[in-house]
C-alpha cells in the first residue's frame, strides 16, 4: 500500500469526508467555536477553537494533534461536559451534550487513584456510588483485570504499582461503565517509551473486545498514527481542523506497523503539517 490509499483531507474538504449517514455518528461539533472572557481590564477575550465541524463515528478510534494551546483539551472537555461551546453545538448520539454523564469516561495523563483505595476498589468506586449491583460490578471488574492483565492485583494499593500499571487500572476504571465514549487526554506521556508502545497495544485490544468509541489526545505523531482509525490535526490557536488522514491499517496492528513504509509515510506527512502550525504559533504577530 502507498499514500494513495490514504485520504488526506484538508480543511475545506472536512465536511464531505466526515459526513456519512448520520445515524452512526456518536459524537458530533456543529460548527462549534468557543471564547473565554478576558482576564482583568487589560486582558482579551480568547477565541479557543474555531468553526469546528468534525463527526465521529460509533466504535472509531480518533487522535487529535496540534501545537500546544490550539484547544484539544477544550474540545475534550466540550465532549466530556466540563465546558459548553460560545456557539454551536456538540451532539452525543444525536443529543446536545450538557453535563458530563457515566456514557463519557476519561482516563488522564496522571493515573488520578485514590491512594487508600485497593486496585479493585478504585476500579469499582464510580458504578458502585452509583447503585449497580454487587454481583455485576464484581464480574465486570474481574473481567476486566483480566482483560488489562492485573489478575492477583486487586488487593494491591497504587503505591505499589508501576505507572504503567496504575493507567491500566485507570483504563479498566474507564471501561467497567460500558461507556459509549472514551475520552483520553495524553494518557501515556508520562511513561517510558517500551511501556507506552505496550499500552498502545493494550489499547487497541480492549478496543477490539469492546468496541468504545475512542477519542485521543496526544502530542505523539507516531502514537496517533499507531493507534488511530483517524487522525485529526488542529492548527494554531484559534484551533481549527487543518489536516485529517484516514488510517485504513487493520486493528489490532503489531510493532511491525511502525516499521512499515505505509507508517513512515504518513507520520512524515502529518510531521511535516504539525512543524508547520508550531512554527507559526511561535511567530510573534505583526
Amino acid at each position: 500500500m502507498n499514500m494513495n490509499d490514504l485520504r488526506n483531507v484538508r480543511a475545506s474538504d472536512l465536511n464531505a469526508q466526515t459526513g456519512g449517514d448520520p445515524r452512526e455518528d456518536m459524537v458530533v461539533f456543529e460548527n462549534v467555536s468557543k471564547t473565554y472572557p478576558r482576564q482583568g481590564n487589560s486582558g482579551q477575550a480568547t477565541l479557543a477553537v474555531d468553526s469546528l465541524n468534525v463527526r465521529i463515528k460509533a466504535a472509531e478510534i480518533i487522535s487529535i494533534l496540534g501545537p500546544t494551546g490550539c484547544g484539544k483539551s477544550t474540545a475534550m472537555n466540550m465532549i466530556a461536559g466540563f465546558e459548553s461551546p460560545s456557539t454551536g453545538t456538540v451532539l452525543l448520539g444525536g443529543v446536545p451534550v450538557s453535563k458530563p454523564g457515566p456514557d463519557r469516561s476519561i482516563v488522564f495523563q496522571q493515573a488520578s487513584l485514590f491512594p487508600w483505595l485497593t486496585v479493585l476498589e478504585n476500579i469499582t468506586l464510580g458504578v458502585k456510588s452509583r447503585g449497580m449491583p454487587e454481583a455485576t460490578y464484581l464480574e465486570r471488574a474481574r473481567q476486566l483485570l483480566e482483560a488489562v492483565r492485573l489478575t492477583g492485583f486487586e488487593k494491591h494499593y497504587p503505591y505499589q504499582l508501576s505507572g504503567g500499571m496504575q493507567q491500566r487500572v485507570q483504563i479498566a476504571r474507564a471501561l467497567i461503565s460500558e461507556p459509549g465514549v472514551i475520552l483520553m487526554d495524553e494518557p501515556f506521556g508520562a511513561l517510558d517509551s517500551q511501556t507506552r508502545l505496550m499500552m498502545q497495544e493494550l489499547v487497541l485490544q480492549l478496543w477490539q473486545q469492546y468496541q468504545p468509541t475512542i477519542i485521543f489526545i496526544t502530542h505523539d505523531v507516531a502514537e496517533a498514527v499507531f493507534v488511530s482509525d483517524r487522525v485529526l490535526l488542529m492548527s494554531k490557536r484559534p484551533g481549527r481542523v487543518k489536516l485529517a488522514v484516514d488510517i485504513d491499517e487493520p486493528k489490532p496492528r503489531t510493532q511491525e506497523f511502525i516499521t512499515s513504509s505505509r507508517f513512515i509515510e504518513v507520520q512524515s506527512e502529518l510531521l511535516h503539517a504539525l512543524r508547520s502550525e508550531v512554527q507559526d504559533a511561535a511567530t510573534p504577530a505583526a
